[in-house]
């Protein structure tokens, strides 16, 4: 197949690799650098969010993005407490953490450690509960005479901390009322 295969790599095997393919009419050649990357655990380039916002009830997905080759092994910690695969607590294999049906409990300080043969890092950020967005009072169907204007009202509970954004839509393509300012109108209360 004209392949060549190597395993559990040195940096002696670094360098410029030449394929020569020959026959009877001729000879032609192909040139590859192969480079060897080798580095400890470094957040520098990605570091951990410092605050991180999930919802009361909902699911949170905390992302452990180091820098690092070989690929580092991954382990979490809630302030000094080890985490470990539960029923609520997941532990990707690219890093990240994943917490669903989040409660008050789960706020705190979360650090993620990554490991592999060149050293060792970590990187921690915060996790803040909110309450989750509800919709309090949803748009109802409207029949109208062609012609008439129609109303329609939605609205919605949220944490008081955040901002709150409506988005309406029609049959799944978001209204955009400053250029359909002459056939929608929004009007927000308060």
């Amino acid at each position: 197949k004209g392949e060549l295969r190597l395993q559990s790599l040195t940096f002696d095997d670094a360098g410029m690799y030449q394929c020569i393919a020959e026959n009877a009419h001729g000879i032609i050649y192909a040139n590859a650098e192969l480079k060897i990357v080798a580095s400890p655990p470094t957040f520098e380039l990605n570091p951990m969010k410092k605050k991180i916002l999930a919802a009361k009830g909902g699911r949170v997905i905390i992302e452990c993005k180091p820098k690092a080759a070989p690929k580092p092994k991954f382990s979490w910690s809630k302030g000094t407490e080890l985490l470990v695969n539960g029923s609520r607590i997941r532990i990707w294999d690219d890093g990240s953490l994943e917490i669903i049906n989040i409660t008050k409990l789960d706020e705190g300080r979360y650090t993620c450690f990554a490991e592999n043969n060149r050293g060792k890092a970590n990187s921690t950020g915060v996790l803040e509960m909110t309450e989750a967005t509800r919709i309090t009072l949803a748009p109802l169907n409207v029949d109208v005479t062609v012609g008439e204007n129609a109303t329609m009202q939605c609205i919605a509970s949220h944490d008081p901390t955040l901002d709150l954004t409506f988005i309406w839509s029609l049959n799944g393509f978001v209204i955009d009322f400053e250029k359909e300012h002459e056939h929608y109108e929004r009007n927000v209360m308060v």
